[in-house]
């Protein structure tokens, strides 16, 4: 039999060069990074015959590995936080990271709650520290090359954990912010372990420089205990040039709770991975997107509800709005296995076209091995409802803002599952804006 060569492109040769450069400089076991871009490298960069990526071909996107980036400079941290505006006038304390870098300067690692601890994932790496432990991704992070991707490159990050029987009424904020003037990547890991009947506040907000081709791939693994809640908001605001991964991985356990709600406007591709495992019996879950993309932009948000424990609850709601030739992508899978009786989960995915030039693809799907469940998915797409905008111009509203109005409308939906009243606002601000941008 003939041997067969596997043709890699120049991205991929260029993440092998740099994976060789730069991986004893980076903290923690070499052997586990290298295990994981082992991985990486045997499965490529995925592409459109990758079934989990068939909407979202990176293989084609990503023409260079962009190297990883330098910590910055103090006055270049200090600028980079001067024009940040992500969740920027919250109330909250804050753990700034420039280039992937954690600032500690710019940040209230000494002002934290009580209840609240907060690692670096750089030192945690370095010095083995026991709530690494943890980190065990849900079965599906474990075959997926941007998860591998990142274990490979992870340079800093945080781990924090919250105490069992601890409210923490303040939220945290992880500002992550990208500076530069040519191309560069970066690869954060935050790891949240949350104590038995513990409640905590996450907000994320990820954003960079316009017109520059830079690289981010940041993971969020969240081990959540009994009974315990955890309300995360995350906005991606990224530079219009951006190619931007993201994974939100989950261990629900037994009464627990997670909402998250992931806003887009940013990077001219994203793909903001969601994968929930419900381990423990009456876990619950909410989970919400709105992305708003215009001009060739390519927004993807892909989610799996892993049901493994009885009576779980799963509630997942996509709102996607298109103008110009943009392309959105929803691919969901609820997942119910033999045990976990008594299921209730529910999916949608719900799009807005502005413009004849847009496209969505929806992927919903339902994989069910118990007989005494309750779930069910599905999927819209259309025009703005041209009565109602009659309506509205009838009133006297130019068709601009009727437009407006509706998409406001539309995007309420997912946005008011935010319980956090700071994160829900700084969130409606971010559509007002990107309606304002449109004209």
């Amino acid at each position: 039999m003939a041997d067969v060569t596997t043709l890699r492109t120049a991205a991929e040769t260029g993440l092998s060069k740099l994976f060789e450069v730069h991986r004893l400089k980076l903290p923690g076991a070499a052997i586990a990074r290298e295990e994981a871009f082992r991985y990486f490298e045997a499965a490529g960069l995925p592409h459109r015959r990758v079934e989990a990526f068939k909407y979202t071909d990176l293989r084609a996107a990503v023409r260079e590995a962009a190297p990883p980036a330098d910590a910055p400079d103090a006055e270049t941290a200090r600028n980079a936080v001067k024009a940040a505006r992500g969740f920027a006038g919250i109330e909250a304390a804050r753990l700034t990271f420039v280039n992937g870098h954690l600032v500690a300067a710019l940040s209230d690692l000494s002002g934290l709650p009580e209840g609240l601890e907060v690692v670096t994932f750089a030192k945690a790496m370095a010095e083995g520290h026991p709530l690494l432990d943890h980190l065990a991704p849900v079965e599906q992070t474990r075959e997926n090359p941007i998860y591998q991707l990142n274990a490979a490159f992870m340079a800093d990050g945080a781990v924090i954990r919250v105490a069992a029987g601890a409210r923490i009424e303040r939220a945290l904020h992880l500002r992550f912010i990208g500076t530069g003037s040519s191309p560069f990547s970066t690869a954060t890991r935050v790891l949240v372990v949350a104590g038995d009947e513990s409640e905590f506040t996450l907000l994320e907000s990820h954003e960079g420089p316009d017109g520059i081709a830079y690289q981010p791939n940041d993971v969020l693994d969240v081990v959540i205990g009994d009974r315990a809640r955890v309300l995360h908001s995350r906005l991606n605001i990224e530079g219009d040039a951006a190619i931007a991964l993201s994974t939100v991985s989950a261990r629900l356990g037994a009464g627990s709770h997670i909402e998250t709600v992931n806003v887009v406007t940013g990077a001219v591709l994203s793909r903001h991975q969601l994968y929930l495992h419900f381990a423990g019996d009456d876990a619950t879950a909410t989970v919400n997107g709105a992305a708003m993309i215009r001009d060739g932009q390519l927004a993807d948000s892909t989610l799996l509800a892993d049901h493994a424990a009885v009576g779980g609850i799963s509630r997942e709601q996509f709102k996607t709005v298109i103008d110009g030739d943009a392309t959105g992508v929803f691919q969901g899978k609820i997942i119910v296995r033999q045990i976990a009786q008594k299921t209730d989960g529910k999916m949608k995915s719900d799009c807005l076209l502005l413009t004849d030039e847009g496209q969505m693809m929806n992927k919903p799907e339902l994989e069910i091995f118990a007989d005494d469940v309750a779930c069910g998915h599905g999927a819209t797409c259309g025009a703005p409802d041209e009565d109602l905008l009659f309506y509205l111009m009838a009133r006297g509203l130019p068709r601009p803002e009727a437009e407006s109005l509706l998409v406001q409308a539309f995007l309420g939906e997912a946005i008011e599952a935010v319980t956090h009243e700071g994160a829900r606002e700084a969130m409606i601000a971010e559509i007002e804006g990107w309606l304002a941008r449109r004209g």
